[in-house]
C-alpha cells in the first residue's frame, strides 16, 4: 500500500500541476481540501476522472467523495478495497 500511496502522490501532483508540492513534504494523511494541500471543487473533479482513467473505478455514489478523497492514504484505501471486491467477484 505504500508503494500505491507514493504512486497516487506523484499522480495528484503532475495531473492537478502541484508544481511546490514535493513528494516527500506530502503526507499520506495530510487532508488534500481546504487546510491541507489546499484543492478545491475543481481539483475533486480531476480526482475523479484519475480515479477512471487510471483505476478504472467510478464513484456509485457522491456522497462517498468527501470520504474517499479526504487523504493519499484514504484513496489508496478506497483502490485496494475496490481490487480487492473486483478480484473477489471474479
Amino acid at each position: 500500500m505504500d508503494n500505491l500511496m507514493q504512486i497516487l502522490k506523484k499522480q495528484i501532483i503532475e495531473r492537478l500541476n502541484l508544481k511546490d508540492l514535493k513528494i516527500e513534504n506530502f503526507g499520506d494523511d495530510q487532508p488534500l481540501f481546504v487546510e491541507g494541500v489546499g484543492l478545491d471543487s475543481i481539483d475533486a473533479l480531476e480526482l475523479i476522472v484519475l480515479l477512471q482513467q487510471e483505476y478504472n473505478i467510478k464513484l456509485s455514489n457522491a456522497s462517498d467523495g468527501p470520504k474517499v478523497f479526504h487523504s493519499v492514504r484514504t484513496m489508496a484505501d478506497f483502490i485496494t478495497a475496490h481490487r480487492a471486491a473486483v478480484k473477489a467477484s471474479s
